[in-house]
């Protein structure tokens, strides 16, 4: 049974010759709007332009997107489909670059086609097409097991805060932070989520809140800058939120923000979790300190939605993603269960 009502955030229409649907939340709350994507550059610039984004559902894109880029190769030459599938690849790779989940995705893609044993290159662009079903349906099925792992957590009257959206508009399906939230209104919970509205794009505001509030569970918004007296206030028991590329360690990334919700956090002694599928691991990154962060045009922060609200030609330091260390965050909530403490070795221990 679904946990939540929330449309689905993309998917495949049709067979080879389909394409990809997906809303674009650059529209959202105020209108429902779905996009078309036809051909590479159309995913491409939909994960560029944050149309689709959150780092599951930019992996299941990117997936799509490789199918989208290979299956008007002519010829039956195996060698000559391949680097093809390499150049599609490399293509995607530019949209976005902390997102692990991208990487994985066009990683996985190229291995499943390389792995193949057919010569014929109508047969590969069919399976390929099935492969990226697959991880879109896998995404899902994790998500759900995220939410089920991570529901307990969330107790009758808690106050739960989480920054940005990693809920179903950031995934597949369910998501990842919002997904505990959706298993425990499922059954039955009384609980009230807090969203921050996650300046300069409001991601919190404009998608987490209006998720949330298709699913009838109690939300409130609140700005960045009231996170602190919010949880001063006594009305917060804890904070998930979700991460878009987690260091061998667990130091985690996030959208900007997500490491001062942390350090407040810390002080009022409110337990802070991550909420990532293992695709969001980054094995070879030993700790945060290497993860690339994704600088924004200044314009984001400058003038928003198109209303200046700063000098036209101010300095802007606009990141779009922070590093939360290890050490501040109480536990990582996987589809393989709780990593609780948050340790090189347990983290390995569970996702094995």
């Amino acid at each position: 049974m679904s946990v939540c009502r929330v449309p689905k955030t993309l998917e495949w229409v049709g067979g080879l010759d389909g394409y990809v649907s997906m809303i674009d939340q650059t529209k959202l709350p105020t209108e429902l709007v779905y996009l078309e994507c036809r051909d590479q550059e159309s995913i491409w610039h939909a994960i560029k332009r944050l149309s689709v984004r959150g780092a599951p559902a930019i992996g299941v894109a990117a997936a799509m997107g490789v199918v989208l880029g290979v299956r008007d190769f002519v010829g039956n030459d195996r060698s000559a489909f391949l680097a093809k599938l390499d150049e599609v690849c490399e293509y995607l790779a530019t949209s976005r670059p902390t997102a692990v989940n991208l990487f994985w995705a066009l990683s996985r893609m190229k291995n499943f086609a390389q792995a193949l044993e057919s010569d014929c290159v109508n047969t590969i662009k069919v399976s390929l097409l099935s492969e990226a079903k697959a991880i879109r349906d896998q995404d899902a099925a994790m998500c759900r097991q995220i939410g089920e792992h991570g529901q307990s957590l969330i107790g009758e009257g808690h106050g739960v805060l989480t920054h940005c959206n990693a809920g179903s508009l950031a995934t597949a399906e369910f998501g990842t932070a919002l997904a505990p939230m959706y298993v425990a209104h499922e059954m039955g919970r009384k609980f009230k989520v807090f969203a921050d509205e996650t300046r300069p794009l409001l991601q919190g505001a404009r998608l987490t809140v209006w998720e949330l509030a298709q699913a009838n569970i109690d939300a409130t918004l609140l700005c960045d800058g009231a996170a602190g007296a919010l949880m001063q206030s006594g009305q917060v028991n804890l904070v998930i939120t979700g991460a878009d590329r987690v260091a061998a360690n667990g130091d985690a990334a996030n959208k900007i923000g997500t490491f001062g919700v942390a350090v407040l956090a810390k002080y009022h002694e409110i337990p802070f979790y991550i909420a990532a599928p293992s695709s969001t691991f980054d094995f070879d990154m030993p700790n945060g300190a290497g993860i690339p962060i994704e600088q924004r045009d200044a314009d984001e922060i400058r003038k928003g939605f198109g209303t200046l609200t700063a000098p036209p030609d101010i300095p802007c330091y606009s990141p779009a993603f922070d590093v939360t260390p290890a050490g501040l965050i109480r536990g990582i909530i996987t589809e393989k269960g709780l990593i609780e403490p948050v340790t090189t070795e347990y983290i390995a221990q569970v996702l094995s």
